[in-house]
């Protein structure tokens, strides 16, 4: 593949990946009122319950599985035999997004309330927390490397023929408060809602369940790349709860 095709690609891909970060906002939020919102977390016509918790179970694992098989180094290794190791992580970027969106198209709504909230304060707290949440989430991709984790500056030292630099460990900001600001805020996203539907605490307590089996898997990696300091960096501050610390 040619550098320029492969730039076009990651670029494709990224534009793939923000629309579809962009739209599981609305679907989380049920904002079903927003221009070209077609589907959301709880809309549609419910279907037998069997059918519709496989359904849903299936579509979260099969995002869960590849997000997390892709990110592992071993995977990375026999892949980039397969792909060219410029365009790796547009890949990843690229599969994750598609798995999302057959996550919004093929998701069945189970509308049951789990908890309704009529406080107004309340109200507008939990939609905060909501915004809030995702609004951490694309902060801390940029407190690292936004363009580096999605594949951008691959993509772009290849096109130029230049060396990816080396990774160096940073602490801005959010992760000076805990490990994984990141998945944090998609902890706090996932869970604010006023009015939580059965298939809304279904998503949330299957991707929470899923960050949490992520997390040691993805220390593991970063220990063993960064050594010492990382290893030092766990034992200093929270995995996700600021102020408080957990086991690593």
């Amino acid at each position: 593949m040619g550098k320029f095709l492969i730039f076009l690609y990651g670029i494709i891909s990224y534009v793939i990946f923000f629309v579809t970060f962009l739209y599981l906002i609305a679907f989380v939020g049920n904002f079903d009122m927003l221009p070209y919102v077609t589907k959301t977390i709880d809309s549609g016509q419910p279907g037998p319950i069997g059918t519709s918790l496989m359904i849903n179970i299936g579509l979260i694992s099969l995002f869960a599985l590849t997000h997390s098989i892709m990110a592992r180094p071993w995977f990375k290794k026999q892949w980039t035999k397969i792909v060219p190791a410029a365009s790796e992580r547009s890949t990843y970027v690229l599969v994750s997004s598609l798995c999302l969106i057959a996550l919004y198209v093929y998701w069945q709504p189970m509308p049951d309330i789990v908890w309704q909230i009529d406080n107004s304060t309340w109200i507008l707290i939990l939609w905060a927390g909501l915004l809030l949440g995702f609004g951490i989430v694309l902060i801390s991709t940029f407190l690292i490397n936004h363009f580096e984790l999605f594949g951008l500056q691959q993509i772009y030292n290849n096109l130029k023929g230049a060396e990816m630099p080396n990774v160096k460990f940073v602490q801005p900001l959010f992760y000076k408060l805990v490990r994984h600001p990141l998945y944090f805020g998609f902890i706090i996203a996932f869970w604010s809602t006023p009015t939580m539907s059965v298939g809304h605490f279904l998503f949330a307590s299957l991707m929470t369940a899923q960050i949490l089996i992520a997390i040691p898997h993805e220390e593991r990696d970063l220990e063993n790349h960064l050594g010492e300091e990382y290893k030092s960096y766990m034992q200093r501050i929270p995995m996700l709860l600021p102020f408080m610390k957990m086991p690593k």
